[in-house]
């Protein structure tokens, strides 16, 4: 069942990604990569980074597979797609939270420490969509707007506390992943984010 829902999360990050290359009008060879790199690109980081080698995603090659379905959704439902943006970010939540929770419990099977797991739950939920946007030329989304990569943090943060109460790996997960889909649900409806560092004193800005 784990797997499943991996490979549908999977193939939402990639039809998100493939969307945003069909936005900036790329041909059909960049929205698959742009679909590939959302849908996997942070698990092949954390696996680069955790030296599970090959990564994950190329020792099963279904994950490869549903992100090709991802990028050929986003090139023929395109406009359907725009239309119900709100069920597909819904999906997204859902893949978030998902991404978040194995990215922290493959973390602590690696052995690392609490601000490890932390960084490899994150960076499964958020590295593929940090990828899309640099190689469309958009600051990361995940750096000034939203409730995104926080939501995966605390989400993170559940699992690791539930380990330490000695909770089941199937009650962290499953809390993990409600926490993050949750919060970023709910950050999504009420339009939350954090607050922006700024100058006070009228000094230059990044403009």
């Amino acid at each position: 069942m784990l797997v499943v829902l991996d490979l549908l999360g999977t193939f939402v990050f990639a039809m998100s990604g493939g969307f945003e290359a069909v936005r900036h009008r790329l041909d059909w060879l960049g929205v698959a990569v742009l679909a590939v790199l959302t849908g996997v690109g942070g698990g092949l980081v954390r696996d680069v980074l955790l030296g599970d080698l090959p990564p994950a995603s190329l020792r099963d090659e279904r994950y490869l597979v549903a992100c090709l379905l991802g990028a050929a959704v986003a090139v023929a439902a395109a406009p359907r797609l725009a239309r119900g943006w709100n069920r597909v970010m819904l999906a997204d939540a859902a893949g978030l939270g998902l991404f978040a929770a194995l990215g922290a419990a493959k973390g602590l099977a690696h052995g690392l420490g609490p601000l490890g797991v932390i960084l490899a739950g994150s960076l499964t939920a958020v590295g593929g969509g940090v990828i899309r946007d640099v190689l469309v030329g958009k600051l990361p989304a995940v750096l000034h707007k939203d409730f995104y990569a926080t939501a995966a943090i605390l989400g993170c943060g559940v699992l690791l506390a539930l380990h330490r109460l000695g909770a089941t790996p199937a009650i962290q997960l499953v809390a993990a992943a409600a926490t993050t889909s949750i919060l970023r649900l709910v950050a999504m409806e009420r339009r939350a984010q954090l607050p922006r560092a700024g100058l006070r004193d009228g000094g230059p800005s990044a403009d």
